[in-house]
């Protein structure tokens, strides 16, 4: 395979006219939606009628039928504000945000022919407010956290909505603590740096009197929704299905791990993370062994989380997930919603 050093010299090689060909044949592909997995322009659907679920969306769908009243699917992120806060600027921003992505004015139901998404044109979010100054000085950090994690427990209703919410924390004059939390069936990871970044900017323009400057979004999360589902039918549908039941073709469904404690029958939805902080010359050195063996420091750090499953499985057929993005196209980068899916890594 040619590197991107032996491309580009095989571009500048290029005649005159081969080489403005091919820039003319580049910009009309990217302005024609030509980006990696795209199929042309996404669909303008009828904003005035409900619209069907993506693939992710129904799969979170049917899981809070199976758990209602519950926060398993509950996507928080605390920002620490310090320094002159205007808070009426801030909820400015924050319901800008809201105007903004259709997905944040969402409610979800269950029709004749299956669930669908419906939208409100004037979702309006309700900036909660808690103060904590009354409290003991060294009391303040943990009751704040404490209301913070409350509030990131509650469930949603995705039939009622909204299904967003945010939670102002007062510690004192120049301190806040600011929570958002999101249904995942209308956000993901990605979608947590895109609200936050607007919401930066907006707060900073608001503050000075300025408009947004942000260019309207071009198209909505219900118009991926209803272009994926036209593009995963059919022969395409099938082909990939197909691909999938050959790549996991006798996978055992769980590894047999010995653990302290037995499996539960039923997942109690209990877990923990454990932060790992490995030295600096060992990273390196696996720095230095991927670029050696042409491949990324996430594919030799997969070799090794396998290798360590086999161990103490004792199996030799291991399998993984990992989250990718699902962000294929340029358009969809910009959005708040649900593109996260879980890629099967076996080995």
């Amino acid at each position: 395979m040619s590197s991107s050093s032996d491309l580009s010299k095989r571009i500048a090689n290029l005649s005159p006219e081969k080489r403005s060909e091919l820039l003319k044949k580049l910009a009309a592909q990217k302005q024609a939606g030509g980006d990696a997995g795209g199929h042309g322009a996404f669909p303008r659907r009828n904003r005035a009628l409900p619209a069907e679920l993506s693939f992710a969306q129904q799969r979170l769908w049917i899981l809070d039928q199976l758990e209602s009243g519950t926060a398993l699917y509950n996507v928080p992120v605390a920002v620490r504000l310090e320094g002159v806060l205007d808070v009426g600027v801030l909820e400015r921003a924050l319901r800008e945000v809201v105007r903004r992505h259709e997905s944040l004015r969402t409610t979800f139901h269950a029709d004749d022919a299956g669930p669908v998404q419906r939208f409100s044109d004037d979702g309006v979010l309700e900036l909660e407010h808690g103060d904590v100054t009354a409290e003991p000085a060294d009391a303040r950090e943990a009751e704040a956290w404490r209301r913070v994690e409350a509030g990131a427990r509650q469930p949603f209703d995705l039939a009622r909505g909204p299904l967003m919410r945010a939670l102002l924390v007062k510690l004192g004059e120049m301190d806040h603590l600011l929570m958002v939390v999101l249904h995942h069936i209308v956000s993901d990871g990605w979608s947590v740096g895109v609200l936050v970044r607007e919401v930066a900017v907006l707060y900073g323009v608001f503050a000075q009197g300025q408009p947004s400057p942000l260019p309207e979004l071009p198209i909505q999360y219900a118009d991926y929704a209803v272009w994926q589902r036209e593009q995963l039918r059919g022969a395409v549908l099938d082909k990939q299905l197909g691909y999938w039941r050959e790549q996991l073709r006798g996978a055992p469904p769980a590894l047999e791990l010995m653990t302290d404690m037995p499996r539960p029958a039923v997942s109690a939805f209990r877990g923990a993370r454990k932060p790992v902080q490995w030295p600096r010359p060992l990273t390196e050195a696996l720095k230095v062994l991927a670029q050696q063996e042409g491949a990324t420091l996430f594919t030799v750090l997969l070799a090794g989380w396998q290798t360590v499953l086999a161990r103490y499985s004792g199996q030799d057929d291991v399998s993984v997930g990992s989250p990718m993005a699902g962000r294929t196209r340029s358009e969809l980068e910009g959005l708040i919603g649900v593109f996260v899916n879980t890629l099967v890594l076996r080995a």
